[in-house]
């Protein structure tokens, strides 16, 4: 294999004062100054002494005698046929010194919404690969190598190859594969203008808070309900015109949001299998927050979320199926296949279409092409449902030994599983005195991740319990790591952990 040479940038070191001479001495000061300021760092190399000598339209010999000055002070190391690097030992503390105060100044001085965006990053920031992290495909729960030999087929000439801008819906093979799709799979009938390709689930809630609701308009938000769509309307601008509606074993308690905001414009749920606690909404349920939609003219945001998953029994239809004038419908393919995959979809009323491909338009043009043909290839050949199939068996059976595992290892007045028939996760609730919060960072240090449910919650409805994702573990692992966050929990009971908010504290067998 034929020897690649090492390509080295010419650092941004700033202009030389020629007038003022000692034009080595002025580039040992500048290179000094940018490894303290950390744009070069300890183990960088430099270019050749003739490149930067081309570069800053001086001499070489000027060039040679900075490095030369440089590597008797320590700050660079020169090998015999090797490019000139900045010395490893500077990343001591000298370095650290500069790049700490760099990064308090800057905190002095950030716009008031950074401290929220933080915030979010702090919340959403990814579990490590291991029980019980949510969506974490492995083994039997990842896509077979089909995915892969699609990807070398459409990528190297086929549609997926690099190409111009595209249709800021998304691929068209891909929506005609969805319109399919759906209607097989939720009855949800639609054309292809209909659906605009998201990143996912979090980028299709965004974009219906965008274009649904004016800057007086409230929205009805699930309580509890996924961070997401509350974070999205905390931060921007649209807090104040959420209200939390109460969530029972129905699901969203529709005449509570009556009687809390009978005008809203908006009702964001999760119909099929309520996020965080499981439940599907009842059928009485879903034709009072249709009609109630209607009469108000008002639009439903269906986070059709887990709908493919459902072990026993039946599936609900989706509510699109009921009202596809009023209702906008949220699919994803992240938790069926690879979270990575980052492609989703919404669909759409007729009416709402351009006003939603103009939102998508602003916010990153349209989704990257070829993945998105992979998947409409996946799909076509019927390789999708096959998959769901598969899978659906892995996780009926993680999901039995997990409820199992947890029944024998805890006592049932310390935590108990939210009776759930579908998805890829459990709730597990904790006696009422612990802070959930706590208990997540126990675990985490045990070697287990989990999700604290209480933030979830409006403030001062919180209830303490986790989240255990099922998906990509094998039962070895997982009946691991349920003895292991068994313990945590015992010990967290037995030293009083005890929670940081009183709060309102729901009794169990209420949800």
């Amino acid at each position: 294999m034929a020897r690649t040479s090492l390509v080295v940038d010419v650092p941004a070191l700033g202009a030389l004062e020629r007038g003022a001479g000692n034009l080595s001495g002025q580039l040992a000061q500048l290179l000094r100054e940018a490894v303290h300021r950390g744009e070069i760092r300890p183990g960088d190399a430099l270019p050749s002494t003739r490149l930067l000598a081309a570069s800053l339209q001086v001499a070489r010999g000027t060039v040679v005698e900075a490095y030369e000055q440089l590597i008797a002070e320590g700050f660079l190391e020169s090998q015999r046929g090797a490019a000139t690097r900045v010395a490893e030992a500077l990343s001591g503390t000298r370095v650290r010194k500069a790049q700490t105060a760099r990064t308090q100044a800057s905190r002095t001085s950030l716009p008031e919404p950074a401290a929220r965006f933080a915030q979010v990053a702090r919340e959403f920031s990814p579990l490590p690969p291991m029980p019980f992290a949510i969506s974490v495909p492995v083994g039997l729960t990842a896509p077979a190598d089909i995915w892969r030999r699609l990807g070398n087929r459409v990528r190297a000439k086929g549609p997926g190859a690099p190409a111009g801008y595209d249709d800021p819906k998304g691929a068209l093979p891909l929506r005609d594969a969805i319109v399919a799709y759906a209607r097989k799979s939720r009855s949800v009938h639609c054309e292809a203008g209909q659906v605009i390709i998201t990143s996912g689930t979090q980028q299709g809630l965004y974009l219906a808070s965008q274009v649904l609701l004016g800057s007086k308009d409230q929205a009805w938000v699930e309580d509890p309900a996924y961070r997401g769509i509350t974070a999205t309307l905390e931060n921007n601008g649209r807090g104040s015109a959420m209200i939390r509606v109460p969530v029972d074993s129905e699901g969203i308690d529709v005449e509570a949001g009556i009687r809390q905001a009978p005008h809203a414009k908006v009702a964001f749920v999760t119909p099929s299998h309520q996020y965080p606690l499981g439940m599907p909404m009842s059928m009485a349920r879903r034709s009072a927050i249709l009609a109630w939609a209607r009469t108000n003219d008002a639009w439903v945001v269906e986070d059709d979320y887990d709908s493919e998953f459902r072990y026993e029994g039946y599936p609900f239809p989706s509510l699109h199926s009921s009202e596809p004038d009023r209702v906008v419908y949220l699919g994803t393919f992240s938790k069926i296949l690879f979270p990575s995959l980052r492609l989703g979809y919404v669909i759409v009323p007729h009416d709402l279409a351009d006003a939603f491909c103009g939102a998508r338009v602003l916010m990153d043009r349209h989704p990257p092409n070829a993945d998105q043909h992979v998947l409409a290839a996946f799909m076509a050949d019927g390789h999708l449902e096959r998959h769901i199939r598969r899978v659906r068996n892995v996780y009926a059976n993680h999901r039995a030994q997990l409820i199992a595992a947890i029944d024998t290892l805890l006592p049932p007045e310390v935590a108990w599983v939210q009776p759930s028939d579908q998805g890829m996760h459990l709730v597990l609730w904790l006696a009422e005195s612990l802070d959930d919060r706590e208990v997540v960072t126990m675990a985490a240090r045990a070697g287990v991740a989990v999700r604290a449910i209480s933030p979830m919650f409006s403030p001062g409805n919180g209830r303490p319990g986790l989240v255990l994702g099922f998906g990509g573990f094998s039962n070895a692992q997982m009946e691991e790591a349920a003895k292991r966050l068994a313990e945590v929990i015992i010990d967290a009971v037995r030293s009083g952990v005890k929670r940081r908010d009183a709060g309102s504290l729901q009794s169990r067998g209420k949800v």
